[in-house]
């Protein structure tokens, strides 16, 4: 029986969200739009902090303005080289880490957003926008993209993790605070405990956003989490194998409750490496030859309280990520069937 659900759940989940006109289907077009949804009623009751869930890292770096300023997260150094315009379009394949709008990446499966954020020189309306480098799209309109996907699929449960802020001051937050509420309205998740959080209980209300706010601001809204409750390791290596023992140490320090986890499976460049693969950009030099091998140790993990929650990756779409590590939960179903054995 075991084995027919899973086949079940694999035919509603992996359908094409946009099929393309060779009829093949790469991993970016299938459609995982409603893989919560489709998990089996048992795993409705499981603490979200138990789950295997996809994410993107510096997930609204798809596209990035060359023609902006370069952003204050920048050393003054690289300002002064970026005032050369070919300087910004090696920046350009460096900062992006992502090929899929917001949007792509839902329907691929993603479901946690790393997300940074900056005011912007010279922006008279104090709006608020993405940032890696370069400045991304208005933080609003990544909002109103991802709200209009959780409108279409009100089962679907998202994690916005804000965890760096750059050139903003109480007025630039709240008026962040300010764009969340009125993006989202009853979809966000007040702050409660962690252990609480499972698919049911959020239907029961309605509730489809998390939004993590790694500044004291959170104290002063309800709906924002504290950082402390979604904690990040981050290995900061160009090798895969130090990667590997990297997320091997830090699950194996998790904390059985009371948070989230977020295990970084992405590679830092170094200088040197940006500087010998300079015109290759990030997704060449770094991503592609080892992604695969990161794919492979994603294949051994399994989710739990001591286990992967939250994995993300660079460039999701280039292997079957987000598929792979949802079909992670299909181990708790193996591991309620042997209990019952």
């Amino acid at each position: 029986m075991l084995a027919v659900r899973k086949v079940r759940r694999k035919l509603k989940m992996g359908t094409i969200c946009s099929p393309n006109p060779s009829g093949t289907k790469t991993s970016s077009e299938v459609c995982n739009a409603d893989w919560m949804a489709s998990l089996p009623p048992h795993l409705h009751n499981v603490p979200l902090s138990n789950l295997a869930i996809p994410g993107s890292h510096d997930s609204f770096s798809y596209w990035v303005d060359e023609k902006s300023p370069v952003g204050p997260d920048q050393t003054a150094a690289i300002k002064r080289l970026a005032r050369i315009s070919l300087v910004k379009k090696l920046m350009k394949k460096w900062s992006v880490t992502q090929n899929l709008t917001f949007r792509e990446q839902l329907e691929a499966g993603i479901r946690y957003f790393d997300l940074r954020v900056s005011s912007k020189p010279g922006d008279a309306d104090q709006e608020i926008y993405f940032i890696h480098g370069l400045f991304g799209i208005k933080v609003w309109d990544g909002l109103m993209e991802i709200d209009s996907f959780l409108t279409q699929h009100p089962q679907e449960i998202v994690f916005l993790d804000f965890n760096h802020f750059y050139a903003m001051d109480e007025a630039h937050h709240k008026r962040l605070v300010l764009r969340i509420q009125e993006a989202f309205g009853n979809k966000l998740c007040s702050a409660c405990s962690v252990d609480s959080m499972t698919l049911r209980a959020l239907w029961e209300k309605k509730c489809q956003v998390l939004i993590f706010y790694h500044c004291p601001f959170y104290k002063q809204y309800p709906f924002l989490w504290p950082g402390k409750k979604i904690p990040a390791p981050w290995a900061n290596t160009t090798s895969v194998h130090k990667l590997i023992l990297f997320l091997e140490t830090t699950l194996s320090e998790r904390a059985p409750r009371g948070s989230f986890h977020v295990s970084q499976a992405i590679l830092t460049p170094r200088v040197k490496t940006i500087a010998r693969g300079l015109v290759g950009g990030l997704k060449n030099t770094l991503v592609h030859r080892n992604l695969p091998a990161i794919l492979d140790w994603v294949k051994t993990q399994r989710p739990g309280a001591m286990g992967v929650n939250i994995i993300t990756s660079d460039f999701v779409d280039l292997v079957d990520f987000a598929t792979t590590v949802i079909e992670l939960n299909d181990l708790l179903q193996e591991d309620r069937a042997l209990a019952k054995c």
